[in-house]
This record gives C-alpha cells, sequence and structure tokens, in this order.
C-alpha cells in the first residue's frame, strides 16, 4: 500500500513502461469486461431461445375448421361512383389528383365522381 501511495503521489514524473503497464491493464480490464458482458448475453439469448422452442413444440389441439362461408361478390364496393378511365395517366398519378381534388374541395372521396384522368401534353 506504501508502494502505490509513493507511486500515486509522482504520477507526473511517470516513466514510460509504468505509463504502458497502466494502458495495457486498462485494455485489458475493459476487454475482460466485455468478454464477460457478451458471455452474459449469448447464455441469455440460449435460455429464451430454448424456452421459445418449448412452447412451440407443444401446439394446441387443432379442432376441424367449419366450412367458410363463400365469399358475397357484389358490382362495386359501397360509395364508389363506378368506372375510371384513364388515358396516359398512371394509376398512382391518378390516385395522387383524386385525394388531392377531394382535399382541396373538402368532401370526401368517396362523394366525387370521376370519370376520367388524361394527361394533357
Amino acid at each position: 500500500m506504501l508502494f502505490l501511495a509513493s507511486q500515486a503521489a509522482d504520477l507526473e514524473n511517470i516513466s514510460l513502461l509504468n505509463a504502458g503497464i497502466v494502458a495495457v491493464l486498462g485494455y485489458a480490464l475493459v476487454f475482460v469486461g466485455l468478454i464477460a458482458l457478451m458471455v452474459v448475453v449469448i447464455a441469455l439469448g440460449k435460455v429464451f431461445s430454448r424456452k421459445e422452442k418449448k412452447s412451440r413444440q407443444a401446439p394446441a389441439p387443432v379442432e376441424p375448421a367449419a366450412e367458410a362461408p363463400a365469399p358475397v361478390v357484389s358490382d362495386a364496393a359501397p360509395g364508389t361512383a363506378g368506372q375510371l378511365k384513364l388515358y396516359d395517366t398512371p394509376p398512382k398519378t391518378a390516385a395522387m389528383i383524386m385525394a388531392i381534388v377531394a382535399d382541396t374541395t373538402g368532401k370526401p372521396l368517396n362523394e366525387l365522381r370521376f370519370i376520367s384522368i388524361k394527361e394533357v401534353k
């Protein structure tokens, strides 16, 4: 203890060898801590993956599924206003134009009727 106290008092005039030893010991301590943390994380990962595998291996009893009802096919969805014809306009651009018009007029999109959209060149 006396040796450490005398060395600590002389930190201004530390030799290159002593500085190197202190640096290497500091780096070693940091790497040992990182390795210990890595081991803990890997161990916890394995524990949780085993628990997950066990829960997957015991599936619930499968009951016979009831027959699904046939889907109802209608001509148009409620709130639609018929077909839209696009002339030289991609569908994405047409959707953006319709959204802009609905926002500008302040009306919901299903209350507006678009007959056709044509790009003017």
